[in-house]
């Protein structure tokens, strides 16, 4: 498939993976990782910077912030085993119809990251099975806040998200910004697994000044509480 110089490998004292687990790309969702391994018998190991954390039927891992090592992160679980993967992370609104609060899903994105184009893209790629499946489970469950799809744009430059972009892509119908979506995307394309991603609105970029929200108690508490909820869905079989 390649000739790449380094590639990603199992160690000897790396654990096989259940193929379906979560991604958690946000530190501050990490503070939830102790009960929630307590909650479903999770084991831990090694990730890098990160944690992961396994049992016999989904894995968690995280934080990997930003494209690089989001990219990285995602290219170990694949080798350790991950094939259907669910990226849970925080999301930048661009449009007044997206509201701080709500839960946004990816339906594809415009990169402004350096990772992504460094994938090829094969012809023949995945069926994309689990974005509908998550999209389907996450409406007919309690306790989710409204679901919204739409276009995402990547970028890994968080301090040069001028007024001018945000609103030429609000104009061409992009409602979101994160940091990861697209290079985890491509690499999932390149790797041939099946990727979804659902992101809890954290800020508003369309006002004249920026809104954030993400450091008050109540939103960090209703972050680790939509993924405690996305941890119980898969070790339920309520996403397979």
């Amino acid at each position: 498939m390649s000739d790449c110089m380094i590639n990603p490998v199992r160690g000897p004292k790396d654990p096989q993976l259940p193929p379906l687990g979560i991604l958690a790309v946000n530190p501050a969702d990490t503070t939830g990782f102790v009960p929630l391994a307590r909650h479903h018998g999770l084991r831990r190991h090694g990730l890098f910077h990160a944690e992961l954390l396994a049992n016999d039927s989904f894995f968690l891992a995280g934080p990997a912030v930003g494209a690089p090592m989001a990219a990285i992160c995602l290219e170990k679980l694949i080798v350790l085993g991950a094939r259907r993967i669910v990226v849970y992370g925080w999301c930048g609104s661009l449009h007044p119809t997206l509201a701080t609060g709500e839960l946004f899903i990816p339906s594809g994105g415009v990169s402004e990251e350096g990772t992504s184009c460094h994938y090829p893209q094969p012809a023949a790629s995945n069926d994309g099975s689990l974005h509908p499946l998550l999209v389907t489970a996450l409406a007919a469950s309690d306790g989710f806040p409204q679901l919204k799809q739409g276009m995402i744009w990547t970028t890994d430059a968080v301090y040069r998200e001028t007024r001018e972009k945000v609103e030429r892509y609000r104009v061409q119908g992009i409602l979101a910004v994160d940091m990861e979506y697209t290079a985890l995307r491509a690499v999932a394309a390149f790797r041939q697994v099946d990727l979804a991603a659902v992101m809890l609105v954290s800020d508003e970029l369309f006002h004249r000044s920026w809104s954030p929200q993400m450091h008050r108690k109540r939103f960090q508490n209703q972050s680790r509480q939509i993924l405690a909820s996305l941890c119980s869905l898969i070790q339920d079989g309520k996403i397979a």
